[in-house]
């Protein structure tokens, strides 16, 4: 599909960036470069679409030399998404989105269509974000938009440059998840530059590890995991990653830490029912949720009290949205993260974007705790 064949790239101060590179990414995969700052990952991805032109050797697309293709026409033939997103801030999503198919002549019902269809991709209701403005998004839903962007003209060829590094933890993960499961529909050939070997290891058909211009392991993720080509390779890896793979330990998921069933309300409980279920159940707050198991919030004793001399007022009048969650199968690792980061007493864990599936707290960290590590009677970890 991609081939580059004998490629250097040597800039104007003398710094050689890409030196005799042989490189073939095959259709319908995504392709991971990595390796430390300078090693000519984004330099090689640049490559292709003649952002920078090599100083020797050809860069084949489907077997043609892109040399002999109008740069314009090679670059609206390929998405691109970059850190930054670069979505224009004075035209609406929609319009984000049409940009490249305006260019290539769409018309106006095919390009509507496209957009709707794309927003419905990544489960954005296109009634509602069509017509906002990139400044009314979240960082995550922007980066989407970026996604869905370079998707519009259905090329078959999408760069990603470190598209997800400027993201929050969670954002960053449910991303990559959404990543692969586009990735599953569409079978898009993707050149993914990262700096992050747990991201490369999630994502990846095929790795791609450089160092000084070169290429120094290719193969999938097991393969790299399994049989690491030098010390270079070990090192960038780590150690902790290797053992993982030979050892194969449980790294647990929120799913298996969280607090499964813990004291929630509905939204149309008074204050003073509110009070009694916090005394009775021993807690100083309810989680709401709707007869559905919907996530709508959580209020505090504090925020009851406060109110309750109010009369008619239910836990819907007090209640505060939650403004960080995690999804089912997330690392527990990256909810501790989100818990230290933000001095969180606990995280709420959703199943299918906002049906209540638990809690992480702190206490149902330490029973996780306990239950592995607490010694059997032999005086040995019970876990071995």
């Amino acid at each position: 599909m991609i081939r580059l064949e004998g490629v250097n790239k040597t800039y104007d101060d003398g710094f050689v960036a890409i030196k005799n590179l042989d490189l073939e990414f095959g259709e319908g995969g995504i392709n991971v470069l990595i390796g430390p700052s300078g090693c000519g990952k984004t330099t090689t991805m640049k490559l292709i679409n003649r952002l920078i032109y090599p100083s020797k050797g050809k860069v084949y697309i489907r077997d043609k030399d892109i040399s002999e293709i109008d740069p314009v026409e090679l670059r609206r033939s390929i998405g691109y998404v970059i850190q930054n997103i670069g979505l224009f801030p004075h035209m609406t999503i929609a319009s984000n989105v049409a940009v490249v198919p305006r260019l290539l002549k769409w018309d106006k019902e095919r390009i509507d269509r496209r957009v709707d269809e794309l927003l419905h991709l990544v489960n954005l209701d296109p009634d509602t974000y069509r017509n906002r403005y990139p400044s009314e998004l979240s960082g995550g839903q922007q980066q989407r938009i970026g996604v869905i962007r370079a998707l519009a003209a259905e090329p078959s060829v999408i760069l990603m440059d470190e598209p997800f590094s400027a993201l929050d933890p969670i954002s960053r993960e449910q991303l990559q998840d959404e990543l692969i499961r586009l990735q599953q529909e569409l079978k898009k050939t993707i050149i993914f530059v990262t700096h992050d070997m747990d991201e490369a290891i999630k994502i990846a058909d095929n790795i791609v590890l450089m160092k000084d211009g070169e290429i120094v392991q290719q193969g999938s993720p097991e393969q790299i995991l399994r049989r690491p080509a030098n010390d270079f390779v070990k090192s960038f890896v780590g150690k902790k990653r290797l053992q993982n793979e030979t050892d194969s330990p449980d790294v647990p998921t929120v799913d298996e830490v969280m607090a499964d069933q813990p004291v929630t309300a509905f939204p149309t409980r008074g204050l003073a029912e509110a009070i009694k279920i916090m005394e009775r159940r021993r807690v100083d707050s309810l989680v709401v949720v709707d007869k559905n198991n919907e996530l709508l919030g959580h209020a505090s004793i504090f925020q009851v009290l406060d109110r309750f001399r109010e009369e008619n007022i239910t836990l819907a009048d007090v209640m505060k949205p939650f403004e960080h969650v995690v999804p089912t199968g997330t690392s527990l690792s990256v909810a501790l993260n989100l818990m230290n980061e933000h001095n969180l007493p606990y995280v709420p864990v959703v199943r299918n974007g906002t049906k209540f599936a638990g809690l992480i707290t702190k206490g149902s960290i330490v029973r996780h705790i306990a239950d592995v590590y607490t010694p059997d009677d032999d005086g040995e970890g019970a876990a071995g």
